[in-house]
């Protein structure tokens, strides 16, 4: 604030931006390399900077924000505004059709979960506003140290720095050891079957993937297992949810499933229903002026013949999704025209349980859908007791995209204290505990199954019970904050 640079706020911005994009693509490099495997790698790498970029951008403007705030506001005030323009960007990066949350500096703590029990009580924003706040109040620190050029007038503030380090880490540590499991127990086989996701539409048959399946599971269920958990669109045939029972593969998945007494089975399918009419935004019309909805879909089976459906909600933008569907709804005949669509897959609004013969309420979490930690905690407070992810990170390839995506289950398991069973189709599959430890997992690119007998759970953490809090809080005061921004411009 005090150099004699021109241009200081586009500077800020810039390097801001640059220095955002470049810490944004290596921490989600992967993406480019899941869209390598299909196209060439000029376009891939056009198309990544999408990813890339937007969340750099969203960041860089919360430091121009800062800057603008800063220049006639102390120190103080402009620090608390960072932090809350901050929390604004990570919650509309949550929220609006291109999010995509993976970058929310909280999810950084998933390796050291040990460290963030507390996120039971406030989610992954709870980390940002950590991280935030030791940085901010450290480089005040440095700052008043290196102008005043007198250690010992930071002594008291350095004491209440590490105290806000070391504070909440003793917190976290002492309910990591003193937590404890009600036994309430179930038993659980999770499969990874391991099918190329390039090649399973055309190189196996749909009977010989389910067999494989079937026999995957059978090699390693007790008798007595409750829950089989298969990975995302593990079924590979389009299924008309309305005459599902009519089917060949249910008629095998139901001779497989009674073998075991309270067995049943959640899997991954791709589904569709017909309409007579463009009941939803993502319908597409059929060349006999029916409609269909497509869904990517959790499906659980049981002996009895119930057959429950979930569909997708948190969509990938642009792969699952046309963002802005509402908005380009006019469109649509021109769409049409193309041979295309405004919508993509349906979805549905919000989470819903699957409930099992004897009451058992699990958690249809399927893929990107593990990152948001609010969504899933919606799952609980409708009556889950387990969460089971049920994904596909083949895409990705051997990157460190898939241990991330394992690694946020772990934050899951700790804002909801439920086990989470993660059925993967090429791997990571895991078992995790209500303290967020890794029980089992499996080898990447590996043929498999786990069993596991977890508890159950059916308290409420504060967390669940009152969702993303902070970021709601962060928002409004970011709103407030803009406006003071604002101000301050208008009188420059």
């Amino acid at each position: 604030m005090r150099s004699d640079y021109t241009r200081k706020g586009q500077k800020i911005f810039l390097t801001a931006g640059l220095t955002c994009l470049i810490w944004n693509s290596a921490s989600i490099y992967w993406v480019f390399n899941a869209m390598h495997a299909i196209m060439p790698a000029i376009i891939a790498a056009l198309i990544s900077l999408i990813p890339f970029g937007l969340a750099a951008l969203l960041m860089a403007l919360t430091f121009r924000l800062y800057y603008q705030l800063r220049k006639k506001h102390s120190f103080l005030i402009a620090a608390i505004g960072l932090v809350s323009f901050w929390i604004s960007y990570e919650f509309l990066h949550q929220s609006w059709d291109l999010a995509f949350p993976w970058m929310t500096l909280g999810n950084g703590f998933a390796e050291l979960h040990q460290l963030v029990q507390w996120y039971e009580y406030t989610g992954v924003y709870g980390g940002t506003i950590w991280i935030w706040a030791s940085n901010l109040i450290l480089f005040q620190l440095l700052y008043t140290c290196y102008i005043s050029n007198r250690s010992a007038k930071i002594i008291k503030p350095l004491i209440g720095w590490l105290a806000l380090i070391v504070i909440p880490i003793a917190v976290s540590l002492t309910i990591y050891e003193q937590y404890t499991e009600h036994i309430n127990p179930s038993e659980v086989v999770v499969v990874q079957p391991n099918v190329d996701p390039y090649a399973k539409y055309g190189s196996m048959t749909v009977g010989s993937q389910i067999e494989n399946l079937i026999r995957l599971s059978d090699s390693i269920a007790p008798i007595n297992t409750e829950f089989f958990i298969w990975p995302e669109t593990a079924i590979p045939e389009m299924t008309n949810e309305e005459t599902i029972r009519d089917s060949q593969i249910f008629y095998r998945l139901e001779e497989f499933l009674n073998r075991y007494k309270n067995g049943n089975l959640i899997s991954g399918i791709e589904s569709y229903l017909l309409y007579d009419s463009a009941k939803t935004i993502t319908a597409r019309q059929l060349d006999n002026n029916n409609y269909a909805d497509s869904f990517n879909t959790a499906v659980m089976l049981e002996n009895s013949g119930k057959v429950q459906f979930y569909h997708k909600s948190k969509l990938v933008p642009g792969v699952e999704q046309l963002p802005f569907a509402n908005a380009l709804s006019f469109m649509k005949p021109l769409f049409a025209a193309f041979g295309g669509t405004t919508g993509g897959y349906g979805r549905q609004d919000e989470p819903s349980v699957f409930y099992s013969q004897s009451g058992i309420g699990a958690a249809p979490v399927i893929c990107y859908e593990s990152i948001w930690g609010g969504y899933v905690g919606d799952y609980v407070k409708k009556g889950a007791q387990f969460i089971a992810i049920v994904t596909n990170d083949g895409w990705w390839g051997n990157t460190s995209g898939k241990d991330q995506h394992l690694a946020y289950a772990k934050l899951r398991a700790i804002e909801t204290r439920r086990w989470v069973a993660r059925s993967a189709n090429t791997g990571i599959s895991a078992f995790i505990n209500q303290r967020g430890d890794i029980v089992q997992k499996t080898n990447w690119w590996e043929p498999t199954a786990l069993k596991q007998e977890i508890n159950l759970n059916e308290e409420i953490t504060f967390y669940t019970a009152k969702g993303d809090y902070l970021a709601y809080l962060g928002s409004a005061a970011g709103i407030v904050f803009l406006l003071l921004s604002l101000i301050t411009f208008k009188k420059k």
